[in-house]
């Protein structure tokens, strides 16, 4: 009879096979977020999920939507040097309604 794995593994192989990134790298995304892209931004806007490179973020108002997007290439060189190059290729902003 084989050993138990990790719960992680397992969990990490389905979201391999989603295209989403392991536990590892999304909680340090999800933890890196507020530095990545600044204390006054964060308080506006908030990382919900990775797929496939994209990070999906929601914001509170248009007006950071748009500084976001402005931003774009700057976050993601942050969050490179952060949690690692490629976890996240680009973002998707969604104002909350």
């Amino acid at each position: 009879m084989s050993q138990p794995r990790p719960l992680v593994d397992g969990i990490d192989h389905v979201l391999a096979g989603l295209g989403a990134p392991s536990v590892d790298a999304t909680t340090s995304v999800l933890d890196a977020w507020p530095e990545a892209v600044g204390a006054d931004l964060a308080s506006h806007c908030a990382a919900r999920s990775i797929g496939r490179g994209c990070l999906v973020v929601s914001v509170d108002d248009p007006a950071f939507a748009e500084r976001l997007a402005w931003s774009e290439r700057q976050v993601l060189a942050r969050l490179d040097a952060l949690v690692g190059a490629g976890v996240v290729d680009r973002l998707d902003v969604r104002v909350r309604r």
